[in-house]
This record gives C-alpha cells, sequence and structure tokens, in this order.
C-alpha cells in the first residue's frame, strides 16, 4: 500500500512554500500526500521560532502530533524548520518520540532553482512564490538572519517559469514573498532587480494579480513604486513593515531609517499610487521604550491612517542583539500599548472602510457561504487582511468580479455583484 505523508504548516507565508517542498520530495520518494494528520504514515510538522507565541503554537502542534502517534493514529513525526533549527538538541532531549529532527531548508530546496512544488496548500486560485532566502538587514530584535543565513536570491528565469506555471494552472493571483524582497537581486546582480523581475511577470498574464510582501523601508526605492503605478495587474497594495516612528527607537532597532525618511516614503507612494493600500506593523515595548516614544507612535498612526497595520509585542530571543539591552518592558505595559494602538487602528480603518461605500471594487472570489460568497480586494493579503462578504448568485470561486460595496465594518465589507467573468 503507498504511504501517505501529511504536513502542519506554522508560521508565515515563506514557511508554506518550504512545506510544499518539503511534501513534495516525499511525493517524489512514492508517497501520496494526505491532507489530514490523523491516519498518516508521517506528518512534518514545519515550525516558526520567530517570537515567543510562535514558539508555543510549534510546541503545542508538535505534541498534538506525539499524541496521535501514542493512539496509533500516525506512524513517524518530522519535525521541521525554525524551531528545530534553533533548538534541536533541547527538543530531542525533551520530545523522544519524534522520529527526526530537520532545520530549516536549504536555498535549492527551497526553491533557489527548482519547479513549481508536486504539491500546493494554498487553494488553486492563489499561490505564494519565494523569489529569496535569508536577510541583510541584522534588525537587533529579530533571529531570522540567524536562522536562515545571509540574502540569497534566486534568478529570474526560474521565477518567472515558475509564475507561468502558476498562472497556467489556474492561479489567479501571484504572491512574490521573502525576508525582504525589496532588496531582490542584490547578491546575484550587484544591484537591486525586483523592477526588473516585476517588469518580465506583468508580460505573463493581465489577468492575474501580483502581490508583494515584505517590503523594507530602507531599501524600497523610487522605481518600485512607479513599476507599481504604471501596472495595472500589480496590486496597489505597499506591505511595508515600520516597526517604529521614534528615532532613537529605530537606531536601537537597526532599522537603517528614521522618522523624516519613513515620512517622506509614505508621502512618496501615496502621491505616486493614487489610491494606494500601505500596509504596515509595528513593535510595542521595545526595550527602553518610553511612554512619550509610545505616544509619538500612536499619534503617527492617528496622522497617517494605514489601511491596513499589524502591532507585535516585542518578544526577548536568544542570540538577538536586544536580547541583552537594559530596561525590558514589562509585560503588562506591552498589552496596554498594544491594545491602545490597535484601538487608534479601529477607529481608522471604520472611517477607511465607511469611506468605500457605493464604491465598485475588483474581488476575488474566494468561498461560498450559505447565501453569501467570501471574496478579497487588492489590499486584501489571503488571511492577514479583510475580507469581503458578496451577495449574489452563481459566483465562481477563483474569479473576478465587480463588487459595489454597501457596507462596512471595522476591518471587513459588504457588497453586491455587479459584473465581472
Amino acid at each position: 500500500m503507498q504511504k501517505t505523508i501529511s504536513v502542519i504548516s506554522l508560521g508565515c507565508p515563506r514557511n508554506l512554500v518550504d512545506s510544499e517542498k518539503l511534501v513534495s520530495n516525499f511525493i517524489k520518494k512514492g508517497y501520496r500526500f494526505h491532507e489530514g494528520i490523523l491516519n498518516s504514515d508521517t506528518v512534518i510538522v514545519n515550525t516558526c521560532a520567530f517570537i515567543e507565541d510562535a514558539k508555543r503554537e510549534s510546541i503545542d502542534s508538535i505534541l498534538k502530533v506525539i499524541d496521535a502517534k501514542k493512539a496509533g493514529r500516525v506512524k513517524k513525526v518530522i519535525v521541521a524548520g525554525c524551531l528545530s533549527e534553533r533548538y534541536r538538541n533541547e527538543l530531542a532531549d525533551d520530545l523522544r518520540e519524534v522520529d527526526e529532527f530537520r532545520g530549516v531548508l536549504n536555498f535549492d530546496e527551497c526553491g533557489g532553482r527548482s519547479r513549481p512544488s508536486a504539491v500546493r496548500l494554498t487553494p488553486r486560485h492563489y499561490a505564494y512564490v519565494k523569489i529569496s532566502e535569508g536577510c541583510a538587514n541584522r534588525c537587533a530584535y529579530c533571529v531570522i538572519p540567524y536562522l536562515k543565513g545571509n540574502y540569497k536570491s534566486r534568478a529570474i528565469r526560474p521565477i518567472v517559469n515558475e509564475v507561468a506555471q502558476l498562472i497556467d494552472k489556474g492561479a489567479r493571483e501571484i504572491i512574490l514573498v521573502g525576508q525582504d524582497t525589496s532588496l531582490y537581486g542584490i547578491d546575484l546582480y550587484g544591484k537591486k532587480r525586483l523592477g526588473g523581475l516585476l517588469k518580465e511577470l506583468v508580460k505573463i498574464s493581465k489577468d492575474a494579480w501580483i502581490r508583494l510582501l515584505y517590503l523594507h523601508p530602507a531599501n524600497l526605492d523610487e522605481e518600485i513604486i512607479k513599476v507599481i503605478r504604471d501596472n495595472k495587474n500589480i496590486c496597489r497594495y505597499i506591505d511595508l513593515p515600520l516597526e517604529h516612528i521614534n528615532d532613537r527607537i529605530l537606531n536601537k532597532m537597526r532599522r537603517r531609517i528614521n522618522k523624516k525618511e519613513i515620512a517622506s516614503l509614505v508621502e512618496l507612494i501615496r502621491k505616486e499610487i493614487p489610491g494606494v493600500g500601505i500596509r504596515t506593523s509595528f513593535i510595542v515595548g521595545f526595550p527602553g521604550e518610553t511612554e512619550k516614544e509610545f505616544k509619538e507612535l500612536a499619534s503617527f498612526v492617528k496622522e497617517k491612517k494605514f489601511e491596513r497595520l499589524g502591532v507585535f509585542k516585542y518578544s526577548k530571543e536568544e542570540g538577538t542583539p536586544a536580547y541583552s539591552y537594559k530596561n525590558q518592558i514589562s509585560e503588562k505595559d506591552k498589552e496596554r500599548r498594544f491594545n491602545r494602538l490597535m484601538l487608534e487602528q479601529k477607529g481608522v480603518s471604520v472611517k477607511i472602510n465607511e469611506g468605500l461605500v457605493g464604491k465598485v471594487l475588483k474581488v476575488l472570489a474566494e468561498e461560498k457561504g450559505k447565501d453569501y460568497y467570501i471574496g478579497r480586494t487588492e489590499y486584501d493579503a489571503p488571511e492577514i487582511d479583510g475580507l469581503v462578504y458578496i451577495k449574489g448568485k452563481d459566483l465562481k470561486i477563483g474569479n473576478f468580479y465587480n463588487i459595489r460595496i454597501t457596507d462596512a465594518y471595522e476591518y471587513d465589507l459588504v457588497g453586491n455583484y455587479e459584473s465581472g467573468e
């Protein structure tokens, strides 16, 4: 009987791409992919270790699979990814029921030169494509460079070929990911080549969205902004993690950009790309962050009115420079600042969404409910941002439709089907 392989993929979309590669390697060895973990011969838990919450989720998932193994519902357990890379020896001592520990995939395995994976862990209508691995930024709070290594780009041609194959198989949205996509090509070509890559990708199809994630503000240049402006099938969605706005904190974070430069960049993006949606993220409770510095951040959020915003509480991670910083902030104060910033953004988000009522937006239909459909606009990345609840009949999942917005909530929209594919 053919053996089966299952996977639990945790963390970011970059990890999901790695999970697809891991499963595909087993399929090449004769295994069959099995969606649920129960009654599977081998289960891979592809872990995340970016922050404390991610580590806890990874451990909980491993223990769940171990319980299934003890009950005879799973035969073999493999733990892979960042947690295994970071704590392999400790995990091996504490989790003896695990059959094999693997770290992060090397560059070739994660797609440096390979074709699309044999298995897709996303719906048919969208796919993540990793264009780089590793990181060159060395932010003071981040452990990723120590796990993933130096920045490594894939060549343009393999990426173009992969995207073409994915679109040929029905993908209507291609999401480019990497630790910092704005730095793409610097190692291979001696200069940043994200603009050149995008110009090649837009030639493949005018009917598929291309979305960019993880653009470091210190590396994002005007060329990329203009390429997005000039190509309608590149989502007008700028994913720009800013992390803070106070100059002293930005310097301690090693972000290589200051408040004035950030404000100028945001202004440039809005000027060059009319109707753009900017997604950003901020960290509260970084060591030494004063109440005044936090209030400066909250004021900035209120003033700039970002369309999408996420907030993280600083996580003290071993091996990072910030781990030994003095004046660590209490969990109570982190939680208070987190809630305050999210409340500030909630008010911003409601007003932005209310401003869309009456407008017609292009929406990608993704799921059918009881008497409605669920979709996303170009301003919403999968499983990160908001949704559009669509009133209409006989819509096809994976197609684009023009939806007139009729109602707005804090983060989601409601609309009626007007026209489309």
